[in-house]
């Protein structure tokens, strides 16, 4: 009997590995993969539930009430709390959003509100808020505390990165020949033999998107992991930002800073595309006003540009455009947006949607052709030990013949 080559000795310890550990971490990976599944589209959901909210009637004269009389209508709505910010999408058949904070708390609320009237429509949570809150909490901690829950989904997510690259050594070939075979779906054969191809086929064809995920994800279990992601990438969260030149004071007293809707036109002319609006409303003693924007469409990047102003005459105090950064800051701004599946808009996220599909339907073929082959080992097992009593019953006829 020939020795087994390394390659095939190899292919045994790997298969062996993605075998336990699919075992082990399955059915927590197909919680978590379901949940992420959901939770893709769950802006899109919310929105096509109460649309009425979130879009409003252009009316025939298509005018806006302008963003200061939006933010004072705002104010006399919600008395003696700060207008912490105002967001202003390119659409025009879409509501404004403005974050509203009470004194004493750090985050604020958002409140929809129409451009054209001035109504204030509710605040962005809606009926199914608290369903995808608990997809939420299903993907992270599994409905657990977040000190258990955590690292369990976390360790998970580890044998998940195993079990992707463990399949890919698995589904490698030995033959040229085979490739084909392995990247299709024989649906004329038998289920199992389907079964075994949707595992297969659709494994590979979303590796690297599963690795993505999979490697993304972890930084929210593990603060470790989460520092040596930022290390190898080379950005520094923590790193105070650079000493700017001393500039000399400037008094603005007496002078009345610019309306928004002039600071935005100034925007505009720096962020010279269409695109989405977020301005930050500064305190009465601040002298600056930060906007950050970000492009629009189906293959929109997820990463935003940000300037910095001077509320009063309008002059760019600082500009941080998103397409200048080093290659590494874009990578390390974007991680949430590579694990949620935004970082190339509508686009990307179809494709993660498919992807999450795919890891789901993995943990139950894998576990289907594991009993499949469970059942076949029981059944060889079983034909042996029948044919083993023909020969033993009878020796000396044998030992004549």
């Amino acid at each position: 009997m020939k020795p087994k080559s390394t390659w095939k000795r190899v292919r045994k310890l790997f298969n062996d590995i993605h075998l336990w550990m699919g075992i082990a971490a399955g059915l927590i990976l197909f919680v978590v993969c379901l949940t992420g599944t959901i939770y893709t589209f769950r802006t899109e959901i919310e929105e096509f539930i109460e649309r009425d909210k979130f879009f409003v009637q252009v009316p025939d004269n298509g005018q806006r009430l302008s963003s200061d009389e939006l933010i004072s209508i705002a104010q006399n709505e919600f008395p003696g709390q700060h207008i912490a910010s105002l967001s202003v999408p390119n659409n025009e058949k879409r509501a404004y959003t403005i974050s509203v904070v009470k004194e004493g708390e750090r985050r604020g609320t958002s409140h929809l509100i129409n451009p054209y009237n001035g109504e204030i429509l509710g605040d962005t949570s809606t009926s199914s808020s608290a369903f995808f809150m608990t997809m939420f909490r299903l993907h992270r901690w599994l409905m657990l505390d977040s000190s258990i829950g955590r690292p369990i989904v976390g360790w998970a997510t580890v044998i998940f990165v195993l079990l992707t690259i463990t399949g890919m050594v698995i589904w490698f070939p030995q033959k040229v020949k085979a490739w084909k075979q392995g990247l299709k779906i024989k649906w004329s054969g038998n289920w199992k033999r389907v079964n075994h191809d949707l595992h297969n086929a659709l494994g590979f064809y979303s590796a690297i998107f599963l690795l993505v995920m999979g490697l993304t994800g972890l930084q929210w279990s593990f603060e470790w992991y989460r520092t040596g992601l930022y290390n190898v990438l080379g950005v520094d969260r923590s790193r105070p930002a650079p000493q700017e030149e001393q500039k000399p004071e400037v008094s603005y007293e007496g002078l009345t800073p610019l309306s928004i809707e002039a600071t935005l036109a100034k925007a505009g002319k720096v962020l010279d595309y269409n695109g989405n609006y977020s301005i930050s409303l500064p305190d009465a003693e601040a002298t600056t006003v930060s906007i950050s924007k970000s492009k629009v469409g189906f293959f929109a990047p997820s990463g935003s540009d940000r300037i910095i102003l001077n509320k009063y005459t309008g002059e760019v105090e600082e500009k941080n455009i998103f397409s200048e950064k080093p290659f590494n800051e874009r990578v390390g701004s974007s991680i949430k947006a590579l694990h949620m599946g935004y970082v190339f808009g509508t686009f990307s996220k179809i494709l993660y949607f498919i992807t999450c599909l795919i890891a789901t339907s993995l943990p139950v073929t894998g576990t289907l052709i594991w009993v499949n082959k469970l059942k076949k080992k029981k059944a060889a097992k079983k034909n042996k030990s029948k044919l083993q009593p023909r020969y033993s019953e009878q020796p000396s006829q044998l030992a004549t013949t």
